[in-house]
Order: structure tokens, then sequence, then C-alpha cells
């Protein structure tokens, strides 16, 4: 036997033994092993456990469809780990956010538990989105002598930036975003001209995480650019993103196709050709056919970009602003493209003129952004725009172009890679009917598992749904809506989640609620790292988590999160993506709220209700401020909720769920 395989939990003679073994390892964990520290024998665990392991083996794409509390994290770890080190390389579990990265290998993780408990010493590291770092150049800007002085909380996050050797967030976590924003990464930081790249914190990080041998833990934004950029970073003799790895589990599957999506899009950003054309017109003695294609470059992305946002729909819900097409943008996107074109081919001769005077590097990194702004406008005008979603961003001026179909690429690269491929997640069929999620997929016969929750909802779950609840069309609605979630707060001593659909909709809550000087901790989403929030959520019983980005990932079992409010019901922003399957759904004469919005709406409260009940002890009240009955969406709300949950009508019979309720993880 290979040294290798005396890394894994447990002996095996070959491939094929080596699929028994597992199977009878995880039996072992999880009727002997785990019992023996408290935890209850769940058979849904066991059997998605068993399936998970036999398609994995089998270098299947298995849909692990596993409903609440029915622990299937313990259930892909077991295999993920074994089969890494079977393979010789770290099995990547992809996640949909920074909060449920923390939640699985924080120090207070899944990971870390299980591994304790098993004594595996498993090497777990993360993966997190860029924005998550510290940026060196910003950093530096605050240290010039021009700068203006800091403030104390960006002082103490300067002075930590200089110490820090990776410069993640969460090593300093109770620092506001408005002062972490400061200081932080972002997608506008020209990284191949910076004086610091291939020391910054971001690459000693990406060194870091790389080495792991067991499991990388990233999210699905760094996943899928990993995934469409791998070949291309290959062939111009650059690392990939992430290492190899073996396997590839997607918590909360069913949310990989937007980030799939956006990924594989690109983008036209207005401040980075503003930038490439101040700089080219600095170039002394450049050519009179240059600062000419200049000066036509300038009127051309002025002109597109005020066309763009002149004509875009505004939603303060999204950052992704529909355009509708027009004859007019068209023009003005192929007068772009084409300016582009010559623009591109201008700066390599100019370059190759001025190859002494003239920075390698920036050139390059000039001609790489009109490349990627060339291949956004060649999609958009291909075919008048029919074949792509686009957008204009909101937080900058830039517009986007994405594939209308992913499902090509997603085969391409990944699904004929014959890796072992796992979406897990509590919803991804219909009935136990795969094949509308398998499609958008373009799977075709995908291997599946599915059970539900092993929760006894009616006993454990109420829910409390206003007989009088703040009508929508009234100018009080939010006065009246916050005045019932004051007396919910006061009913149940704090100990409550309160979900929006909106970071705007925090900040009105804040400012609100101050008048009523209730004695409990606020925790604001924006007000510190996320993974730190939910750690002092979990340690301050009596204390309320307020935010918009706590629909999934968070897991607190126990008192501390006795209320769940839903502030808004979660229906789906007018947003490009969502406004291209209405549109097709509208093409097929079915109508659009019922075939998408609904659905959408009430799959992302399925996922915001699943917060509240995480172990068989817990017990607590699920509170809805919008209306649900009588309505036309009644019946999709009502099917997100926990199945045979009571509802009531009356504070006053919330009374025997206001009492501490016991939980223990598991």
């Amino acid at each position: 036997m290979c040294a290798l395989r005396f890394k894994v939990p447990f002996s095996y003679y070959n491939k094929q033994d080596f699929s028994a073994k597992l199977a009878e390892w995880i039996g072992q964990v999880f009727y002997d092993i785990l019992p023996e520290h408290g935890y209850e024998i769940r058979e849904e665990q066991i059997y998605t456990a068993f399936q998970l392991a036999e398609a994995v083996c089998k270098g299947e794409v298995h849909f692990a469809e596993a409903g609440l509390g029915t622990g299937k994290t313990f259930a892909y770890l077991l295999t993920a780990i074994a089969y890494a080190r079977f393979k010789g390389k770290p099995a990547l579990i992809a996640c949909a956010s920074t909060t449920l990265q923390e939640q699985l290998a924080g120090p207070e993780g899944d990971i870390k538990k299980l591994s304790r408990l098993l004594g595996l010493d498993v090497d777990a590291r993360m993966a997190k989105d860029p924005r998550q770092y510290v940026c060196d150049i910003k950093v530096n800007r605050f240290q010039t002598p021009l700068s203006e002085q800091p403030d104390d909380s960006l002082t103490s996050v300067l002075h930590w930036a200089r110490e820090t050797e990776r410069g993640e967030r969460c090593e300093i976590s109770n620092i506001p975003d408005r002062v972490w924003t400061q200081v932080a990464w972002d997608e506008t930081m020209p990284c191949e001209t910076c004086s610091s790249r291939g020391f910054c914190k971001l690459v000693k990080a990406r060194k870091h995480y790389r080495s792991a041998s067991d499991l990388i833990v990233c999210d699905h934004d760094i996943f899928f650019d990993d995934l469409w950029t791998r070949d291309e970073r290959i062939i111009d003799g650059k690392l990939p993103l992430l290492p190899s790895y073996s396997m590839v589990i997607f918590d909360e599957g069913h949310k990989v196709l937007l980030p799939a999506s956006l990924r594989a899009g690109r983008q036209v950003i207005k401040e980075h050709i503003d930038s490439m054309l101040h700089f080219i017109e600095q170039i002394q003695g450049a050519r009179t056919s240059l600062i000419s294609i200049t000066f036509a470059m300038d009127k051309a992305t002025s002109q597109f970009f005020e066309i763009l946002y002149h004509t875009a729909n505004e939603d303060k819900q999204t950052d992704r602003l529909t355009v509708p097409i027009t004859g007019e943008l068209l023009k003005a996107a192929n007068t772009l493209r084409r300016a582009l074109e010559i623009l591109h081919f201008e700066l390599q001769n100019e370059q190759e003129m001025h190859i002494q005077t003239l920075s390698h590097t920036r050139m390059q990194t000039y001609e790489a952004l009109a490349e990627k702004a060339l291949a956004a406008l060649n999609q958009f005008c291909r075919n008048q725009g029919k074949d792509v979603i686009f957008w204009a961003g909101q937080a900058e001026q830039s517009f986007w172009v994405v594939p209308r179909d992913i499902s090509g690429m997603l085969n391409k690269h990944l699904f004929t890679r014959e890796l072992p491929v796992v979406f897990s997640s509590a919803t991804l069929s219909t009935g136990k009917d795969f094949s509308y999620f398998a499609r958008t997929l373009g799977l075709n016969k995908p291997s599946s598992s599915s059970v539900y929750s092993s929760f006894d909802f009616d006993k454990q779950v109420l829910v409390y749904l206003p007989k009088k609840p703040p009508m929508d069309n009234s100018k009080n609605w939010f006065h009246e809506a916050l005045t019932q979630l004051v007396s919910l707060l006061q009913l149940f001593k704090g100990r409550a989640l309160v979900l929006t659909s909106a970071p705007s909709e925090i900040q009105r809550i804040r400012t609100g609620i101050k008048k009523y000087r209730l004695p409990f901790e606020f925790l604001w989403e924006d007000s510190a790292e996320r993974g730190y929030l939910i750690r002092r959520f979990r340690q301050k019983i009596s204390s309320v988590l307020i935010g918009s980005e706590f629909w999934e990932g968070i897991d607190v079992p126990g008192e501390a999160l006795s209320l769940l409010v839903i502030w808004q019901l979660p229906f789906p922003p007018r947003e490009p993506l969502i406004e291209a399957q209405r549109h097709e759904v509208q093409q097929q004469g079915l109508d659009p709220a019922i075939t998408v919005d609904y659905p959408e709406m009430g799959l992302r409260l399925k996922q915001g209700c699943g917060r509240l009940i995480r172990t068989r002890n817990d017990r607590g009240t699920i509170a809805i401020m919008e209306p649900v009955l009588g309505t036309p969406w009644e019946q999709a709300a009502l099917g997100a909720l926990p199945a045979e949950a009571r509802v009531v009508q009356n504070l006053e019979d919330l009374t025997d769920f206001t009492s501490t309720k016991n939980g223990s993880d598991s």
C-alpha cells in the first residue's frame, strides 16, 4: 500500500475496495462514533451520505437534496475528506456566501468539529472573495503627506494592515463596511500594473489556500472565475486561481446559475476606458492616428453610456439595471466597437515604436482591457443582442453582457472532465422531480437522492401571519410594520433574526427603531464582518441580527434564534437575469408572475425559514410582516413554510413559543 493511502481514515486494497470500505466507514461514523459524542442517528442523513459516496466513487454528477435538519454537511464531508486523500488532491467545496464558508471552515465550523470528533486533523482552507482582503496600494495612499487624516476606526485598520500577513477581514472583523471598503481590494484596482504585483496580501492568501491537502472551501464566484479562465491562464503562463482538485461539491447548489453566468460575462467599465484614454493622451510623440482615435473613442464612449443610462430602468433592490434594446443603443454600441478595434490596433503599433519608453506591463493591461470590452460589444452586437443578457451597473458606469445559455459552457469546462460533481441543497427538485434543474444545467441523466426533513414542525414551529398586516399601498406601511416588529421583539425578549430584501431597508429600520430604546444589542449587517456578527449573535442570547444577506448559510441552534422575522417577502427584483426568464415564459403564453416571480419568492422564503429550526429541540416562531393570506401569492408563500407548522394571527397565540428553546449542535 502506498504512503498516500495511509492518510485515508480506513484501510483498502484497490480502487474497487475503496468504494466498499468508504461505505463501511461512513456507517461506522454515523452509527457508532458520532452517537458516542451525543449526536442522534438520522436515517435521512445516513441515506444521503451513502448515495453521495456511491456517486462520487463512480465519478458521477449527483443531486443530493436533503431537507432541513438532515445534516447534509457531515454527509458530504466524510466522502470529500476520504476521496481527497485517496486521489492525493483536495476536494473543492463551493459555497453560496462568505457566511457559509465560515460556517464550514471557520474556527468553530463544521469541518473543525468533525476533525476533532474523528481525530482526522483535516487540512481545510478558505479561498474567499478578493474583497475580503486588504489592498496594499489603498493602504499606502493614506501614508502620503497629502492624504487626509484618518478617523480612529480607520487608523486601527491601517495599523493592522501593516502587521498582518494575509490581510483577511475576519482578523479584524468588528470593522464596519464603510471603513473596510476604504482599504479593501475591489474590481477597479489595476492589479496588472500594481507596484505590489505578485507580493500583495491577496497573492499571499492564494499561496496559502493552494497548498491545502484535504479541502478548499471557496465561494461560487471564485469557482466560476477559475473555471472560465483556467485554460487561458495556463496558456498565458499564469497559475489558475484554484489548484487542481479531485471533486467538486456545490453547497446550496440551486444557486450556481447566477454566479456561473456573471463570471462568464464581459463588461465595459467607463472609468477604465477613461483612464486608458487619459494615459494615451500623455504619450510624448504619439502618432497622429493614435491621438485621433483617442478623441473618437472618448466621444463614442460618452455617447454610448449616455444612451445606456438614459434608457435604463432604475431599481433600488439590485445593482443590475435592465436596459431595453433599441436601435439607438445598437448603433452607439457598434460605433464604440469599431472605435475600440482601431484603438487596439493602434496601441499595438505604438508599443512597437516606443518599446523603450512605454511601460510594457501597462500597455499589455490596456490591450487586455480593450480586448475584453471588444468581446462584450461583439457579443452584444451579434444578432442584435438576442443571444445575450445585458444590463447597466448601478454602482459604477458599466455595461455587462453575459451568455443567455450557460449549459454548454458548463458541459465543456466541468461535466466532461470526468470529475465527481455534487449539487447539495434542500431545494433542487419539485416533488423529487429533478428534470427542471437538470435541464437548466444541460445534464441528461444525473444520479440523485432526496430525503425530507426529519423535524416535527407542527410541534416546533409557529407561523404568525398578522390578522391586520400593514397594507402594501399605505404610506404608513413602514411605521405599521415597525410597530409590529417592536412588539414581537419585546415579546420574545430579542432573540431574533430579521431578514430584509434589500440593504436600504436595514438603514430605514435602524433609523426608525432608535426612538423605542429597546434593551437589546442590535447587530446590523453592515456594522462588521458577517462571520463575526453571527458568532456574536450566538453568544449574546438576547441580541437581534438584521440583514439582507442571511437568508442562507446561517446556523444558530438553541435559544439565541427563537424569532425569525420576514420583513418583506423576497420577491425577485426587476433585474435583467430575472427579466430574461419573465420574457421567455411570456413568449410561451404563460404568466410571468405565476411562473417566475412566485416560485423565486417561494424558494428564497423557504431558505430563509430554514434558519430557524436547526435541531430536534429547537422551537420558534416565523413572523411575516407583509400580507400572505388572501393574496395571489398565498399558495406559493404557504408552500415555502415548514410543513405542517401551525398558523396563528394574534400576538396572544405566540405566548407558548416565547419561552426559551433548548438546542444543541448536531
